[in-house]
């Protein structure tokens, strides 16, 4: 004979059925797919959710002096040396940074001086790492005083601020150690603020939305405040009296500038004539590509376009020229195509000024053209951005015009806007 089941039996099993495979959060439904009567099923005990703390702000920190261990957030300002001295350049050691709520912060008294245990100093010190100025950071350890002064000691993480990397004690396993961001520049400090509606882009969409970020909220120079300007954005990290010349490298007094032989004067890079701009305020004042040189260099380099080859320039170690072209030191080939690249999508025609395009040529007179493009891209990839191109950076970006060279933070970005 068949085994019969009662109907209540069924739905008994069915009900088990569903209790075991449905999450709870999902609604029964009737065979013809209109909506049953919610079941309230079983749930199991969930396990508390793990929520990181939000980090400290540093005026919260500086309030919070009681020993206990916190995450810190804030911008990298200096180098304390003193209870009341933060020094900004020349770093004597790697042993401690300060950091403020603003990277433009001046007063110790809003700063938060930071311990750097030896095995962080070669990462995070910042005679080593003098490019980390102005950069926002995640820091971990003690809240209690350094050098008299509210701070953080016994440190025990160092990131980027945003980033899922850090660099933790030899002790810690928690995370996986780095030093530096990538050198490709392919992640930035400034990916979730500065740039964050460029990510994801590519090509003329790219370059459409860089053009609006580095164009927005800039402060414009006169030719006269570009000396002042030059003497903040170059000056030599060995040597805080001195700026150090884009083409021949060495190291002038910041007081020798002008138009005499020997002096250094303010060169562009992208030569003025080409586009005819001139020194008006505008392209002609973008500091960005404006770089003390010697006089004499300067005028070898006059308005030639930039390609490989030719005879060796006077006071200019590692500098050919020609006729119709120049090429810098090898440790600059990329600083200068950066630039170049920064001004062609910054100064586009609708400032009115010419529209700034590299071009594969050389002999562009006063065309609104640099070249040699091929010859460019492959010095931005030969050359990466080291520490004293990131140090400028950041330094026009705080001080003088408060805006960025993306191709600086983002080098490969050269390619997906001018391709390989």
């Amino acid at each position: 004979m068949p085994v019969v089941i009662p109907r209540r039996r069924i739905a008994a099993v069915v009900t088990g059925i569903a209790v075991a495979l449905v999450p709870p959060s999902l609604a029964l439904t009737s065979a013809a797919g209109s909506p049953a009567t919610t079941i309230a099923l079983p749930r199991a005990a969930a396990a508390p959710a793990l929520v990181a703390a939000a980090p400290l702000t540093v005026s919260q920190a500086i309030g919070s002096q009681t020993g206990q261990s916190a995450t810190v957030r804030g911008y990298v300002v200096g180098q304390p040396t003193a209870t009341s001295t933060v020094v900004r350049s020349s770093f004597p050691s790697d042993y401690a940074l300060a950091i403020a709520d603003s990277a433009s912060e001046t007063s110790t008294s809003r700063m938060l001086y930071v311990q750097i245990p030896s095995a962080f100093r070669s990462s995070w010190g910042l005679r080593s790492n003098p490019s980390l100025m102005g950069l926002q950071l995640d820091v971990t350890g003690a809240l209690s005083a350094y050098f008299s002064h509210p701070g953080m000691t016994s440190t025990s993480a160092f990131a980027f601020s945003g980033s899922s990397t850090t660099t933790t004690s030899p002790t810690s396993t928690t995370t996986s150690p780095t030093s530096s961001p990538s050198p490709t520049g392919t992640t930035s400090p400034y990916d979730s603020t500065y740039y964050t509606s460029a990510i994801g882009r590519t090509g003329s969409a790219l370059h459409t939305e860089l053009h609006r970020i580095i164009s927005s909220g800039v402060t414009t120079l006169t030719y006269d405040q570009v000396w002042t300007a030059l003497k903040d954005t170059d000056q030599d990290p060995g040597n805080t009296n001195n700026v150090v010349e884009i083409y021949s490298g060495r190291s002038m007094a910041k007081s020798d500038n002008g138009g005499g032989v020997d002096q250094w004067n303010r060169e562009h890079v992208w030569a003025k004539s080409h586009g005819d701009f001139g020194t008006v305020s505008g392209p002609g004042t973008d500091v960005h590509h404006l770089r003390p040189e010697d006089v004499t260099v300067n005028s070898t380099r006059g308005n030639l376009d930039f390609d490989l080859g030719g005879s060796a320039v006077s006071q200019c170690t590692g500098c050919l020229s020609d006729g119709d072209s120049f090429e810098p030191r090898n440790a600059v080939k990329g600083d200068v195509a950066r630039m170049i690249f920064y001004m062609a999508v910054r100064w586009d025609g609708g400032d009115g000024f010419a529209d700034l395009e590299p071009n594969n040529l050389v002999g562009n007179g006063t065309a609104p053209h640099i070249g040699k493009m091929s010859v460019l891209r492959q010095w931005n990839l030969q050359d990466p951005p080291d520490a004293f191109e990131k140090r400028r950076n950041q330094v026009i970006f705080d001080t003088w015009q408060h805006n960025r060279n993306p191709f600086i933070d983002h080098p490969e970005w050269v390619t997906e806007i001018y391709g390989s």
